[in-house]
């Protein structure tokens, strides 16, 4: 009954300055009395007295605790709900002090703490790095010292419209992680909602115009090859490249490619699952070229347990065969000529196109064709990684050079 009471709203014009100090001194009947402006005197049944203010912060209708009675006067009490009512007025929140003085989770330590989380599963380092810079660049300075309980979609709006269409694919990644931050803060009972969910109409449709990985068309690929030989290069990184294209493989398979990976008498090369895309075993056949470029990267390794290492001993880094083609200009990035194979095998082949599929390490979407497909159809890829070598080397699909 008592709690009812406190919550009732008065009815009728809305009071000011409705209370004096005799009464406010006097009072003994337990109920909740309003002075206006939001401000109340809660009187319990004890007869202890405090101060309430009912106040809408950042379009949330909250209730903030003035203090007690007869610490706080009613003039003070006053005084704290006309200078709480123009700083939420004004946008701003008159409980951050409060909060910062228990140590409330900011939107920063929220973000640190799923990508903590979250990182140690993530393949690319790329992308363990690219994470915490989009939220620095574009999230922090907006909302990184707010409470997570208080960001509301408002906020994430005026972060996200200005990049919304200009910046496409990045306000796409900024939404995405501010909502899986907003997901944890959830799951921490640390607010009742993600406000990331809401945002889609208001948003809008972005421009519909789907921006491929840049790719060679398969006839130009053998003389970017012939381009990355002739250049002055690290031979490693030439090799790498060369690997790459024939083998149809992501940089982050090659660049992580170790010795005891490799099986030169069965003349294949077995990426573990932990490197690959679909979290499964690759198995990928070797051509004649691809087992002579091996042995080059051999002789360059000086017994390294990576096969493609960098200047330094340590893994190479993906964005060194970026950085190579752009130097010499060749007008793709190394993802792309994973599309100049397919391209090339669906135009100017006969492999079916699950063997091409195969060769990609693409999955099987469809759930009933994949609960067949068993076998990797190794040797039959194998037959295709022959004539795409064959193919880059000028001798169409003359038959494999045997292995030495």
């Amino acid at each position: 009954m008592l709690e009812s009471l406190l919550k009732r709203k008065p009815r009728g014009r809305h009071p000011y300055n409705a209370l004096n100090a005799a009464f406010v001194r006097n009072v003994d009947r337990a109920g909740r009395y309003c002075d206006g402006n939001g401000l109340y005197l809660v009187v319990r049944p004890s007869g202890s007295r405090s101060w309430v203010q009912r106040i809408y912060v950042r379009g949330r209708r909250r209730e903030l605790g003035l203090g007690g009675y007869p610490l706080v006067s009613l003039k003070e009490a006053r005084d704290k709900a006309f200078a709480n009512r123009k700083l939420a007025r004004d946008g701003g929140d008159p409980f951050a002090d409060r909060r910062r003085a228990k140590g409330a989770v900011t939107f920063a330590d929220a973000a640190a703490r799923v990508w903590e989380q979250l990182h140690p599963a993530w393949r690319s380092a790329k992308h363990r790095d690219g994470w915490m810079s989009t939220m620095r660049r574009f999230v922090f300075p907006s909302i990184g010292g707010m409470s997570v309980s208080e960001v509301n979609g408002g906020d994430v709006l005026a972060i996200l419209v200005p990049i919304w269409h200009t910046k496409a694919q990045t306000a796409r990644s900024v939404q995405q992680r501010i909502g899986t931050v907003m997901k944890w803060a959830v799951a921490m009972d640390l607010r009742n909602d993600n406000p990331c969910d809401r945002l889609g109409p208001v948003l809008g449709p972005q421009n519909g115009t789907v921006r491929h990985m840049r790719a060679l068309p398969h006839g130009r690929v053998a003389a970017a090859i012939d381009a990355v030989r002739a250049s002055s290069q690290r031979p490693l990184v030439k090799l790498a490249f060369e690997f790459l294209v024939l083998t149809a493989a992501r940089s982050g398979e090659v660049c992580g490619a170790l010795w005891n990976e490799i099986d030169r008498a069965g003349r294949a090369w077995t990426v573990p699952a932990s490197r690959m895309k679909t979290k499964r075993e690759h198995r990928v056949p070797l051509s004649g070229r691809a087992l002579e470029i091996l042995e080059a990267a051999r002789a360059h390794g000086n017994g390294h347990r990576l096969v493609f290492p960098s200047a330094r001993g340590k893994r190479m880094h993906d964005q060194a065969l970026s950085r190579m083609l752009k130097m010499l200009d060749i007008g793709a990035v190394p993802h792309g000529f994973r599309s100049s194979f397919r391209d090339w095998a669906a135009e100017k082949t006969d492999h079916p196109r699950e063997v091409i599929e195969a060769a990609l390490a693409h999955l099987v979407l469809n759930k009933v064709e994949a609960a067949y497909a068993r076998s990797d159809l190794f040797e039959r890829r194998r037959r295709l990684m022959v004539d795409w070598a064959a193919f880059l080397s000028g001798e169409g699909c003359a038959p494999d050079a045997a292995p030495r």
